[in-house]
């Protein structure tokens, strides 16, 4: 089957199906410049992710974030939708698509203007004060961040420091001494601050998890995009809906953990494929 007849197919998957839960991962984000955490074989690159519990109770594993973040946060901030993005605002206007749950933390759904939409784990671009429970724009403490670390401030290809981006927004870029990097601290109270989004063992909020199994019970329909569902947070969704036997279909390059529950799968990409659905 070439690609012209899986996306009629698809488009047969949309108008047969009322309520379609659309799942997005972070393949869906590559063509915006944010690289993906997975291979096709859905393996992992890059060190290890931070642990929410480490980050909390270590300020040198602060430190370490703080530092790869820094030299990351540029990329997510400069990123803008692509035209998956945008065809999924203009499904979602249109009435094809029911709501969206995003397991990315990069703001740009709603930058593309979906408005049914829970960012699953959290957003990158604001920073919560575990104290006070404020909540400060990144973009603000990344300008503190600079003021107080000016040899750290990415460079680019021909300075000092060259950060290979992740899609968490930290970065792979390897220092000698970290015990020098200035923490940003709560401007209100001087507390402990980190990124609004849900770290590696940590869970999810509780209203959020709620929230997001309503919407897959209301769901008729699942359409995964560019996710290897890897990550059980979002496996549930397609396990969840396979349960109740509702039809799961995907457009993602390469392997998921729901291959053998998804009915419909176009391997190509999201950026190709979402824009002629509409």
């Amino acid at each position: 089957m070439n690609l012209n007849q899986q996306i009629d197919q698809l488009s047969s998957f949309l108008q047969r199906h009322e309520r379609v839960l659309v799942l997005t991962g972070a393949g869906l984000s590559t063509a915006s410049g944010i690289p993906d955490y997975r291979d096709k074989d859905g393996v992992r690159r890059g060190r290890n992710p931070i642990q929410g519990p480490d980050f909390r109770k270590s300020e040198a594993v602060r430190r370490r974030y703080w530092a790869r973040s820094m030299a990351g946060y540029p990329t997510l901030a400069g990123a803008a939708p692509n035209a998956g993005h945008r065809a999924l605002a203009e499904l979602e206007a249109a009435g094809r698509i029911h709501a969206i749950i995003t397991q990315n933390v990069d703001g740009l759904h709603t930058a593309a203007g979906s408005r049914r939409l829970i960012e699953l784990h959290g957003n990158i671009h604001g920073v919560l004060c575990l104290e006070c429970r404020a909540v400060h724009p990144r973009s603000e403490i990344q300008d503190w961040l600079a003021q107080a670390n000016p040899s750290l401030v990415p460079t680019g290809p021909a300075g000092e420091v060259v950060p290979e981006a992740r899609p968490d927004g930290d970065a792979e870029v390897e220092l000698d001494e970290f015990q020098d990097f200035q923490l940003p601290v709560c401007a209100a109270c001087g507390g402990v601050l980190q990124p609004d989004v849900i770290f590696f063992g940590d869970n999810i909020p509780p209203q959020r998890t709620a929230d997001a199994l309503q919407w897959a019970d209301e769901a008729d329909a699942v359409l995964v995009v560019g996710s290897s569902l890897m990550v059980f947070s979002g496996f549930r969704f397609a396990k969840l809906a396979a349960q109740a036997n509702k039809p799961i279909a995907a457009i993602n390059l390469g392997k998921t953990r729901a291959d053998d529950l998804i009915g419909l799968k176009v391997e190509a990409s999201a950026v190709e494929v979402l824009p002629l659905l509409l």
